[in-house]
């Protein structure tokens, strides 16, 4: 008789996500007391980002010495941000126009909503907010943008040095070793944490909600795999990624980000899986960070979808032009929300506030807010994994036949 074979990691997570299901469902009241223990995971995971972030990325620009490849990394980075979120924009207003899941509403949409302020961000507050002013200020909020520009500045100082940039580049490099050793260690309560996490949405929200806001839900979920089948599919053929082996590497990060709803949750695991795959550090470092403020995939599509959404079950009719402009408003905005709780909401409040749409219709969508917060920072982290390797396959350097040794938790 042959060994018998242990089960994976990513088979134990999918494990704890059923099970934290189940509970959530039966036992409703035991589901919200497991708050705490999915509260623990994704604090303890947070812990790993900004370091991780500063080391790979220290040691990717100040190590490898060519500035100009850092430049002209970053600049296919953002052409290729850019196009892709454009893309998921105008997905996200075509399907909300063909399935309409707020017309007949009768929506009364007025007053504030508790909890959340309409903030209205031009593009040069966007710019700005992208610079920090203290880095260990930025690092203790979780601004991955201001960390990853701080970064950048530094280690382009640092390789301008000589001799003396050896003692940091190796600190860096140790540091970034012993973080990845860390997050292995800490994925190992990921089953739990991930059980946790679902047993408390399901628990406190109840699965009446999906009846009450099917139609919303429905149009999210189905154009965010139109978005991955009809444009990030293509992208990954035309840039020759492996597909099969991908969506095996991409898998785990993504059953973390959809439970938890918490695509820093997923980060350092999905760092590790494209590094396994193939992607090399340096460009693994930079893109998947970046990503996070440039490349909301999941997030454009939703915020462009949800505010026709409120128009129509206000019974405001917007014209092509205006839904345009709306979804343009909504790419600067969301960036320049980087790092806020509830950012997507407090985006949305102030785009409908500048277009004339009841805000208080955010209070339709509160409530399911969790659940399709699930498919678009899947959808996010998706994207942000499948660019670092587009951009790795641009830039020539990515490794065709590298052992998966990190992806399964070996």
């Amino acid at each position: 008789m042959g060994k018998k074979r242990k089960m994976s990691l990513t088979a134990w997570v999918f494990t704890g996500m059923i099970l934290g299901l189940v509970i959530g469902w039966l036992f409703p009241n035991i589901g919200v007391m497991l708050e705490p223990l999915g509260i623990i995971f994704i604090r303890i995971i947070k812990t790993v980002i900004v370091p991780i972030i500063f080391a790979t990325l220290v040691v990717g620009i100040a190590g490898h010495g060519d500035l100009k490849a850092v430049g002209r990394m970053g600049l296919k980075s953002i052409i290729y941000f850019e196009i892709v979120t454009t893309f998921a924009l105008f997905l996200g207003l075509v399907m909300v126009n063909i399935m309409k899941p707020g017309v007949g509403m009768h929506l009364d949409a007025t007053g504030d909503v508790p909890g959340i302020t309409a903030k209205q961000h031009s593009l040069s507050d966007a710019i700005i907010n992208i610079f920090p002013e203290n880095f260990f200020d930025a690092a203790a909020r979780g601004d991955v943008l201001e960390v990853v520009i701080f970064t950048i500045l530094f280690a382009i100082a640092l390789s301008l040095l000589k001799e003396k940039k050896k003692p940091i580049i190796d600190f860096c490099d140790a540091l970034a070793e012993t973080m990845f050793k860390y997050t292995g260690i800490v994925m190992n309560y990921a089953p739990i944490g991930v059980g946790a996490a679902i047993a408390f949405v399901v628990g406190s929200k109840g699965l009446s909600v999906l009846v009450n806001m099917g139609a919303l839900i429905l149009t999210l979920y189905v154009s965010l795999v139109c978005f991955m089948v009809l444009i990030l599919f293509p992208a990954a053929l035309i840039f020759r990624v492996p597909v099969r082996r991908f969506l095996s590497a991409v898998k785990e990060p993504a059953i973390i980000a959809f439970s938890t709803t918490s695509s820093e949750a997923a980060l350092p695991k999905a760092m590790q899986a494209m590094e396994a795959l193939g992607v090399p550090r340096r460009i693994v470092a930079f893109v998947i960070p970046t990503g996070y403020s440039f490349n909301l995939d999941g997030t454009t599509l939703y915020l462009s979808l949800a505010s026709v959404f409120i128009a129509q079950a206000s019974g405001i009719d917007l014209s092509i032009g205006q839904q345009l402009l709306i979804g343009f408003t909504l790419i600067f905005a969301s960036k320049g929300c980087a790092g806020i709780p509830r950012a997507s909401l407090i985006v949305l409040a102030g785009t409908l506030a500048s277009f004339g749409i009841p805000v208080g219709g955010i209070a339709v969508i509160l409530g399911v807010d969790s659940i399709m917060d699930m498919a678009r920072t899947t959808t996010n982290i998706i994207g942000n994994c499948l660019a670092s390797v587009i951009v790795a396959r641009w830039e020539g350097e990515f490794v065709e036949n590298k052992e998966q040794l990190i992806v399964d938790g070996s």
